[in-house]
């Protein structure tokens, strides 16, 4: 196995963790986002860091299009308490979110040249679902960052690394 299916594998047990966190039966992109953003010293990490991007405002960002999406249809998380489900037990499968997001990072670079910065992109470049209305709400233009992400793997031809 090459160093980035070693961190890939990495990254995809971080997301599973953190959609069994949320009790889904599926991780999507926004838990590889999360798990991205959990991966201190990655070029992924400090991109989104420079956006004021941690795990924390990620997850932050994540709750608060989970509120918003409930509101536009009428539910008033407020009136409910807690909405989060419980912890599962079950292992979360790969769900469409992921894999398409996973499919842009791979169509972005020849598998030798992938790097955590490449799978972000992947995640960064989708037009509808979680991930860009939960940036957008906290006020971050998705193109704008995928842009700062492209800057970075322009700026890192030739490293060998997996950041």
């Amino acid at each position: 196995m090459s160093a980035f299916d070693t961190y890939l594998h990495a990254v995809i047990v971080r997301a599973t963790d953190e959609a069994r966190e949320d009790g889904s039966a599926t991780f999507g992109a926004h838990h590889l986002l999360l798990s991205l953003a959990a991966d201190h010293g990655s070029a992924a990490q400090q991109v989104l860091a420079s956006a004021g991007l941690d795990r924390a405002a990620v997850r932050a960002a994540l709750d608060r299009e989970f509120e918003h999406s409930l509101s536009v249809v009428g539910v008033d998380p407020a009136a409910y308490g807690p909405l989060r489900p419980g912890r599962t037990a079950q292992q979360p499968r790969m769900g469409a979110s992921a894999r398409l997001a996973l499919e842009r990072s791979f169509a972005s670079a020849r598998k030798k040249d992938l790097r955590s910065a490449h799978l972000l992109l992947g995640i960064l470049e989708a037009q509808a679902g979680t991930v860009p209305r939960a940036l957008a709400l906290a006020g971050i233009d998705p193109a704008a960052l995928a842009d700062r992400v492209r800057q970075t793997l322009t700026s890192r031809i030739g490293d060998t690394g997996i950041s």
